[in-house]
């Protein structure tokens, strides 16, 4: 405990400059004497501190003195503070010991940068969340958390995506993943859905899991052990791209008003393969959506900047749920329309 609190003390006059007998002691919750007491062991070790009497007086670290505490750069501390701030650390609920440990980095730089870090962390937040909130909560996060931190298996029950629930099955995390707002789980199967035991695997073989879908997880006292070479983002760099390239592509010849087309362009599920000029301010697209239904989905939110040329069974479709919108809005049930203004 001593050991703690003298590096403490260290850290506090590293990131404040000086600080009275009175501050360090309500701070430390322990008495003015045995901060006095803490200060002469300080001294007695070679740290050059020293207290200064007055009115603004207080124990002070030789000017120039600093700790080798870390070897990281001011841009470094600088990341980790900004990391701090992020909803999807929170979500791992190590507000306290973050706090703690991120002010002992930042007592290890030198003022100017240390002002700096603080400027980076009281002005740029860190929030992968959407605006609304995930329709799923991930209530077992903790839980694996836990699992991955500690290297232990899981025995979990996975929401299936038919009626038929699924049997309780045995896994090892390897490690969590965000995305936005989001959390996975990549993992090794110990045990499969028909009770088998799997063959050890290696790292291409792991599974992703989504924390909201567990429906039960109880954490196991089996260990096991992670490769020492496996990397975590690059494995999931991999997968990702390794499921983006087996997902479906339906591909589609369109013709897009120019002040749409930046729009098309950053559609996330949309790949626009070639553009050419149509004339009249129209640009014709080759592009690859995902499925037929995703397509007419997408491009019934363009109206008319978008006219499809090919397939045709996906220009049919448009136009049968234009006619479907129009005699929604013209039937009988309709309100009464201003048609001075609009004509149907």
């Amino acid at each position: 405990m001593r050991a703690d609190r003298l590096i403490h003390i260290l850290n506090e006059l590293q990131s404040r400059g000086r600080a009275t007998a009175r501050e360090l002691s309500d701070k430390l919750e322990v008495s003015e004497r045995t901060i006095h007491r803490d200060m002469e062991a300080l001294a007695a070790s070679g740290i050059p501190v020293y207290a200064e009497r007055g009115s603004r007086g207080g124990w002070v670290l030789q000017e120039g003195y600093r700790s080798q505490l870390t070897g990281l750069t001011a841009a470094e501390i600088r990341a980790l503070l900004l990391l701090q701030s992020s909803s999807a650390v929170a979500d791992l609920d190590l507000p306290g010991d973050t706090a703690v440990a991120l002010r002992k980095l930042a007592s290890a730089l030198p003022p100017t940068a240390r002002d700096e870090a603080e400027f980076a962390r009281r002005h740029l937040h860190v929030d992968g969340a959407g605006w609304r909130a995930p329709s799923e909560p991930a209530r077992f996060l903790t839980v694996v958390q836990q699992a991955v931190w500690e290297q232990r298996k899981l025995r979990i029950r996975y929401a299936a995506t038919g009626h038929e629930p699924r049997p309780d099955r045995i896994v090892a995390p390897w490690g969590l993943v965000a995305k936005r707002q989001t959390w996975y789980f990549v993992a090794r199967i110990e045990t499969a859905d028909d009770g088998t035991n799997p063959a050890p695997t290696a790292a291409d073989d792991l599974r992703t899991f989504r924390v909201s879908r567990i429906e039960e997880a109880h954490l196991l006292e089996d260990r096991f052990a992670v490769p020492p070479d496996f990397d975590l983002a690059a494995w999931w760099s991999l997968s990702t791209e390794r499921f983006k390239a087996a997902l479906p592509v339906y591909l589609a010849r369109v013709r897009v008003r120019d002040e749409a087309l930046d729009r098309l362009r950053r559609e996330p599920y949309v790949h626009i393969k070639t553009t050419r000029l149509s004339g009249s301010g129209w640009v014709e697209v080759d592009a690859d959506f995902h499925t037929e239904d995703s397509a007419r989905t997408l491009l019934l939110g363009y109206g008319a900047s978008v006219s499809v040329l090919f397939p045709e069974t996906l220009r049919c479709s448009l136009i049968g749920e234009a006619k479907a919108l129009l005699a929604l809005y013209a039937g009988p049930d309709s309100p009464p329309q201003d048609h001075g203004q609009i004509k149907v």
